[in-house]
């Protein structure tokens, strides 16, 4: 996948110096990545969030920041939309619903 907005991160790394090392493995990981859709990220970070408009919310140092995206799989782009601690992301509001990628639905 190419990744869009990697200012963004190499910002906020500068300032937190911990997450340098998770975000990082999350770069390297989604660059080498391919995905078609939700599933593939569910079944590879068991942990994202999915939100409308193809948003997800990464959870970065066991939770300690996240990080919300865009994925436009087909054209196999991330766009990184915004980034920063549990307790700032609380406070954000990202414009949709949760919705939750349950492998038990429709089975």
């Amino acid at each position: 996948m190419q990744l869009v907005g990697l200012l963004k991160l190499y910002a906020f790394k500068q300032t937190h110096a911990d997450s340098r090392g998770p975000l990082d493995a999350w770069q390297t990981e989604v660059e080498a990545a391919s995905w078609g859709g939700p599933q593939e990220i569910k079944d590879r970070y068991p942990s994202a969030s999915f939100l409308a408009d193809n948003r997800v919310i990464f959870n970065i140092k066991g939770n300690t920041y996240r990080l919300v995206v865009k994925a436009r799989y087909q054209n196999g782009i991330v766009l990184i939309e915004w980034i920063g601690t549990h307790a700032e992301y609380d406070k954000q509001d990202f414009k949709g619903q949760r919705k939750r990628l349950d492998s038990r639905k429709g089975a």
